[in-house]
């Protein structure tokens, strides 16, 4: 039997959504129907194999899951609904249906002794140490409401489908021969000239005709529709809202202020230089030369170096790590020159050559900046009441700018803005927590008290649409000078797009070569080597590149300047193909993903297959019961 589906695995179908995840089916399978009511409604039924609404909905929401977490945000039913999860989720509870059934009629079994074994091995249920742990495999059962039994009973549906699977796709390779093909394809370069059609060959543009203008607008009418506006109005409670800078005593200024003296205070800096002996007579020594009239420069002259050598920076106290240098240097006058100081690496020499006295900010100066910091952190523990304190005026009747007014807030309201955070004249708004807020506040209605949303580390922000402004189409008057810019470009594009073709036939006919196009434009002829099929050329894009590759050598085309300001006319003048072009030069990831494919649409013809041979109905008043449960 499984021979014979071997077999039936060899006509071409149109890809199924349902085939490609075949896969993925995994620890928890599609079906769930030991969790549900033997009487309830079926979405899809294979023969005597079916799918319940509580089994199409725990793989709704499996997928569902998935999703919310590549996006990093959770999905709500209806942007689920406008990926068509439903719809996929539908081909993959249809797939698990027909390997069941076939699994079913050939008596596939699978021993409870090795799904028992296959569960200790999986790692979800394994402890710290590695070993299966019992107490963890059942909470995470009591956690999706599954019992030991149907666990197991479970594992063995999807134990039965795997083994159909592994009958059709084990052991899937990609030939040799085509793999080589592969690596021709991929390591062949060209050698291509081009010359840069300027705009200037057909500009300027004359004034659209009436009925041109009105044609180009109906053909793209929808680029022109006004979106869905909404007018918002939101308050922001954040610390800084309700802050009382006013009500901060003196006293507590005046604390903070001394508490943070070192925040108001810039370190007294030094310029100081240090010259290095290697003993404490050398040091001696030159100290000596000092008294005797031998300057500080002629002593770093005479170890063989320049001042530069010798200066250590323009430092505060801090940044010297030897305390008794440190101290030593604090303690001279500027331009002196100190003792044979003992260093923790030997004895040096001091001189000081610039003083900046320490600085320290007097109170008066930052008074208003502490006492706004006191009063803000003061509020940050205040915010929380204060949110209390909006909810209940809510609570009791009060609309938002009366809860606003009574926390002495402002209420903030943005005329007609659309999802991307647009006005009517197409320019952007400023909106607190912007993305967010649109986010809201297009999936609510008119006139509804929302949940507050979380704003800053400590603060929220509540809103409402006072006007929903629905989507219509403009009409030409509203647009015009759009619609006139755009068919401008659109047109200076197709007869520029025309020039160019008309060069190319010339130089396909023979009648003119590039050089002498180029010449007769006024244009240069560029030389590009070495391009790759699968690059992205800074200068011709991946849209050129594709078209040198469109052509046989020889070929001559166009294409748009990627800069927008043209069009490329080119020649492709020579074809390289790679000297070791084996299977093996091959990546092993892309070969891997080749044998993938190859195994993928071996699935994907045995699902149709399947589908074909077996009956199989599918019940949508009972998929939208499915959705709709919760």
């Amino acid at each position: 039997m499984l021979d014979s589906l071997r077999k039936a695995a060899n006509t071409w179908v149109a890809k199924l959504l349902l085939g490609i995840l075949v896969l993925s089916f995994g620890i928890w399978g599609i079906s769930g129907q030991m969790l549900t009511d033997p009487s309830a409604l079926s979405v899809v039924t294979a023969g005597k194999t079916e799918v319940s609404v509580m089994d199409y909905r725990l793989a709704f929401d499996r997928r569902v899951a998935e999703l919310s977490r590549q996006f990093g945000t959770q999905l709500t039913r209806a942007q689920a609904e406008a990926f068509g999860v439903q719809e996929q989720v539908l081909s993959e509870v249809t797939v698990g249906a027909l390997l069941d059934e076939t699994s079913r009629k050939m008596g596939l079994g699978v021993s409870r002794e090795s799904i028992a074994e296959l569960a200790a091995k999986d790692p979800t249920f394994q402890g710290f140490d590695g070993r299966f742990d019992v107490a963890r495999f059942d909470y995470i059962l009591q956690q999706i409401g599954m019992t030991r039994d149907a666990y197991l009973r479970n594992q063995t549906q999807v134990a039965r489908r795997q083994q159909i699977v592994d009958a059709v796709a084990t052991g899937v390779d990609a030939p040799a021969t085509l793999l080589q093909s592969i690596a021709q394809y991929r390591g062949e370069d060209r050698t291509v000239d081009y010359v840069v059609l300027p705009r200037s060959l057909v500009e300027p543009i004359e004034e659209p005709k009436a009925e041109d203008l009105q044609a180009y607008f109906d053909a793209n009418k929808t680029a022109y529709a006004a979106p869905e506006f909404r007018t918002i109005s939101y308050v922001k409670l954040e610390p800084e809202d309700i802050a009382e800078p006013e009500a901060v005593a003196q006293e507590d200024i005046e604390r903070a202020y001394e508490q943070g003296r070192a925040n108001y205070t810039v370190a007294e800096r030094r310029t100081i230089e240090q010259i290095n002996f290697d003993s404490e007579e050398a040091a001696q020594a030159a100290q000596e030369s000092l008294r005797s009239g031998v300057t500080f420069e002629d002593l770093v002259q005479l170890q063989g170096k320049k001042l530069e050598d010798v200066n250590l920076g323009h430092l505060p106290r801090t940044q010297l790590a030897d305390e008794k240098i440190a101290e030593a240097a604090f303690s001279l006058p500027e331009n002196q020159v100190s003792e044979v100081v003992e260093g923790t690496f030997g004895p040096v020499i001091l001189r000081v050559t610039k003083i900046e006295p320490e600085k320290v900010t007097p109170l008066a100066e930052v008074e208003k900046e502490i006492r706004q910091q006191l009063a803000v952190a003061d509020a940050t523990r205040q915010i929380q009441d204060a949110y209390d304190a909006y909810e209940d005026a809510r609570a009791g009747g009060a609309t938002l700018k009366e809860a606003a007014d009574s926390l002495g807030l402002t209420v903030q309201t943005i005329q007609a803005v659309s999802a991307k955070g647009e006005d009517q004249e197409g320019k952007q708004v400023t909106l607190p927590n912007s993305t967010q807020l649109l986010s809201a506040a297009f999936e609510t209605d008119e006139g509804v008290e929302n949940a507050p949303l979380n704003f800053g580390s400590s603060g929220y922000l509540f809103y409402e649409v006072e006007e929903i402004i629905p989507a219509r189409e403009r009409t030409l008057d509203e647009v015009r000078d759009r619609v006139v810019a755009d068919w401008t470009r659109a047109e200076v594009s197709k007869r520029l797009k025309a020039k160019a073709e008309e060069f190319a036939k010339a130089v396909r006919d023979g009648t003119r070569t590039l050089d002498q196009v180029a010449e007769e434009i006024s244009q240069e002829k560029t030389t590009k080597r070495g391009l790759k099929r699968e690059s992205n050329d800074p200068d011709l894009g991946r849209g050129g590149v594709g078209a040198v590759f469109a052509v046989q050598k020889g070929g001559v085309g166009s294409f748009p300047n990627p800069a927008g300001d043209g069009e490329f006319l080119f020649q492709v003048t020579e074809v390289f193909q790679p000297a070791a072009a084996t299977s093996d030069a091959v990546p092993a990831d892309v070969a891997k993903s080749i044998g993938d494919t190859l195994t993928q649409d071996l699935l994907i013809q045995l699902a149709a297959r399947l589908q074909s041979d077996l009956e199989v109905t599918v019940n949508r008043n009972a998929m939208q019961q499915a959705l709709t449960l919760f």
